[in-house]
């Protein structure tokens, strides 16, 4: 059978492909097929010269016993073929460069509508004046510099301004200024400015900002078949073959020996756009929002401020370590850019990147185990006194330090995926709604807000404690089959909790269970005995208890045995929450007379915490044929006070006690469930 010359081009390795070779004056040969080898020698002599000399492809003929037709079609082919990909190249480049100036030409109407606030008009200071010029001036010449980069490389590739003319001339117009063809070959044949008060450095993270911002929206405004569904109905996962033909990575090629996950999640929100903006861009906020991810954080850099009292165009370097509960599985140590951007009247954008290699004086930094590509949420107001958020969770991580138990939980999605930073997102506007505005008849409003401001710092220290992240411990016992982890830290001077040496013990186990049974059992008053070894023998009940939003199993609850306190004054303060990525049980002792206190009004940081708890994930390590999650991974931590000694003097004995309460505690339980 003939191919026509056409057909032969399309050949993936660049020569000819089928049974017959078609010359230029119409007549057909048969060919000899080149092997891999063969055809690599081709590359390899394509790379030094797309058109060799006549010498060359004889001695490629004579070597591989073809004639030489055969060599110079490979090459003519090759050279059709590069020049195609190279095009389709350019043309994605120029479409996202043109995007990009799209949203920053949007960013800077935003800055010039907003640039002289009310109270400055009314003053009439000459010098405010003059700053908001210059500052527009600035920005104005590093567009200018921006368009002309662009231009040079449009001209380049497409070999006609046209393009960029257009859209130069409509954004222009945006600002009300008139742009002729004499206007615009100066424009490209201009200098490039040197007044700007930007350094290179910050210019360059706010490229990267822009650049990831463009690719959000995109991600965030496609579908299939870049998303795919999950089976579970729980969100969406990207299709990393399609994203890779789609999109140019903006923070280099991914590591060989790094795995990816990505996925996209979509809700209500309670609050409006500018409350979650708040919410995500404060610091404390954000932490408080997130208490179960969010380790530790701190805001490196504030490279830009925004506009006025508004976030929009805030630009921040943030180092963070992110966190699932359990301690076998490393915390995430990222720096990243975060950058906020009022898309539209009621929409708002969040995007994080990071940044492998800053630089900020002598100093550099470098991520090493994982990388976070564009990601974050798109925020937009509805008519109901909620907002619609879109999520996105794209990283890039080094699966070596994960735990073979959590890494297809990761792959997945439900560790540090979107639609668990979702879920905590609504968890948490819930309960400052609930917060703001329920009354229980138990507890006077003031009480009711000390005792959810308790709850939050409980459940805080015990992520805190598990992970290792919020002080400095000194491990003494790795987790094994048979004993738990135990680390120890000596407490001088804070007021939350007790001052003395604690001794943490953590284990994580497997249990055949589905996770929302297990939630159940442990949140059982009427079965707490059956595993909680602090717990007295008889029935637990609930003296308050304040549900947190609209998922009931959500609360925050004061436990006394038998409905009154015991003889050592004591109840049990808990904190529990529950959704698809996971549960979370965790409570702690307090002397009944403080919990008084908080209850009518009082400062809840009077109390004392020393929290316990559990964590329990879906087991996804060993499902094959079975239901899928239909196993949980069960996290269990008790801390202990040791009598007021050095750290360096910790009894074998408190060792003893620690391991015999963990081994205990599982033993109790998987009795109680008949495993």
């Amino acid at each position: 059978m003939e191919k026509s010359t056409m057909e032969l081009t399309n050949n993936r390795d660049g020569g000819v492909s089928g049974d017959a070779l078609t010359s230029p004056d119409g007549s057909s040969e048969r060919r000899h097929k080149f092997s891999v080898n063969q055809i690599h020698e081709l590359e390899s002599v394509f790379k030094v010269s797309s058109h060799p000399d006549e010498k060359t492809k004889q001695e490629l003929a004579t070597k591989f016993s073809v004639d030489k037709k055969q060599v110079q079609f490979w090459f003519q082919n090759k050279r059709s073929i590069s020049k195609t990909q190279s095009e389709r190249y350019n043309k994605r480049v120029l479409q996202q460069e043109n995007e990009k100036l799209r949203i920053e030409y949007a960013a800077m109407r935003e800055v010039m509508k907003n640039s002289i606030c009310d109270p400055c008009r009314n003053k009439d200071t000459t010098r405010n004046e003059n700053v908001d010029e210059k500052e527009i001036l600035n920005e104005h010449a590093r567009l200018k510099n921006e368009l002309a980069k662009i231009a040079i490389h449009a001209d380049k590739s497409l070999g006609s301004s046209s393009f960029l003319e257009g859209s130069l001339t409509s954004m222009m117009e945006n600002f009300g200024l008139e742009l002729n063809e004499v206007d615009f070959g100066k424009y490209l044949s201009s200098p490039l400015p040197t007044n700007l008060d930007v350094t290179l450095d910050k210019s360059m993270l706010l490229n990267l900002a822009l650049d990831a911002l463009n690719e959000l929206l995109k991600l965030a405004m496609s579908d299939e078949p870049l998303w795919v569904r999950n089976l579970d109905g729980g969100g969406e996962t990207l299709n990393m073959e399609e994203y890779a033909t789609t999109f140019i990575p903006i923070i280099g090629i991914k590591p060989s020996h790094f795995t990816t996950e990505a996925t996209r999640s979509s809700a209500t929100v309670v609050g409006n756009s500018l409350t979650l903006v708040e919410m995500l861009m404060n610091e404390s906020q954000w932490v408080e929002a997130f208490p179960c991810i969010i380790g530790k954080v701190n805001t490196f850099d504030v490279i830009s401020t925004g506009i006025g009292e508004g976030k929009s165009g805030t630009l921040l370097l943030i180092e963070a370590e992110l966190q699932i509960i359990s301690n076998v599985v490393p915390v995430r140590e990222i720096q990243f850019l975060r950058f906020c951007q009022k898309h539209a009247e009621d929409s708002w954008i969040i995007v994080d990147v990071s940044v492998d290699t800053i630089k900020e004086g002598s100093q550099q930094y470098k991520i090493e185990k994982c990388r976070r590509l564009p990601s974050g949420c798109i925020i937009q107001d509805m008519s109901n006194g909620y907002s619609k958020v879109t999520w996105i969770e794209h990283m890039e991580y080094d699966e070596i330090f994960v735990d073979h138990l959590y890494r297809p939980l990761i792959r997945a999605g439900l560790g540090f995926g979107a639609q668990r930073w979702m879920s905590s997102l609504q968890r948490q506007s819930e309960f400052l709604r609930v917060m703001a505005s329920f009354v229980n008849s138990t507890v006077d409003s003031k009480g009711e807000i000390g005792m959810g401001t308790l709850s939050q710092r409980m459940t805080r220290s015990f992520c805190a404690v598990i992970c290792a992240t919020s002080h400095k411990w000194i491990t003494i016992q790795k987790e094994n089959g048979k004993d738990a982890n135990l680390m120890m830290r000596r407490n001088i001077s804070d007021a939350g909790e007790p001052i003395g040496v604690i001794l943490s013990a953590t284990k994580t186990i497997q249990l055949p269970i589905k996770s929302q049974c297990l939630f159940q059992f442990f949140t059982n008053t009427n079965l707490r005995r059956q595993w909680d070894i602090l717990s007295c023998s008889g029935a637990m009940e609930n003296i308050i208890h304040i549900t947190k939003g609209e998922n009931l199993e959500s609360s925050v609850s004061l436990l006394c045995a038998n409905g009154g306190a015991n003889e050592n004054n004591m109840m049990i303060f808990q904190d529990t929450c529950t959704d698809a990525t996971g549960s979370l049980l965790v409570y702690a002792i307090v002397d009944s007379s403080k919990m008084n206190t908080v209850m009518k009004g009082g400062d809840p940081s009077c109390v004392e915490l020393l929290p316990n708890g559990i964590s329990i994930l879906p087991d996804l390590s060993a499902n094959n044929n079975k239901e899928f999650g239909s196993g949980s991974l069960v996290t269990i931590m008790f801390q202990m006070l040791v009598d007021n000694i050095s750290t360096a003097d910790l009894p074998q004995k408190s060792i003893v006690d620690a391991n015999d309460i963990i081994s205990h505690t599982i033993h109790k339980i998987k009795t109680a469930l008949l495993i």
